[in-house]
């Protein structure tokens, strides 16, 4: 495996941790807390960083199956986080978040675990 790659490999995992924990949190404690932002916040700078280096390693371009993929799952993220953020400019710490968001931030997360996986399968079992 290519090193540049390879980095991506981890980082993307720290990606997973981190968006993981503050997803779970969103969902378990139905407030925002500034944990939650930070590790969603950051989860998806790290999927930025992990999709980068990702590119540089890759030998099959931008536009693969499992790129365009991975890009569907970090524009739910994205969206998810602005969402996020957008409820705590207006409501402050501690509030509540609409079902509406609770449930578009559950598709997210699932959505990119599932490319995650997808992902690890390829690394896994190469074509």
């Amino acid at each position: 495996m290519n090193p540049l790659s390879l980095i991506g490999a981890f980082v993307i995992t720290f990606a997973l941790l981190s968006y993981g924990i503050g997803s779970i949190s969103v969902q378990h404690f139905r407030l925002i807390s500034r944990g939650v932002l930070i590790f969603l916040t950051l989860g998806v700078l790290l999927d930025f960083g992990a999709i980068i280096f990702m590119i540089s390693g890759s030998n099959k371009g931008i536009f693969s199956f499992h790129g365009i993929l991975g890009y569907s799952a970090t524009l739910t993220m994205v969206i998810d986080v602005a969402l996020i953020w957008r409820c705590y400019v207006r409501n402050g710490l501690d509030s509540g978040i609409k079902k509406s968001i609770l449930l578009y931030s559950k598709i997210s997360y699932g959505w990119w675990l599932i490319v995650y996986i997808t992902g690890s399968l390829l690394i896994i079992w190469p074509q």
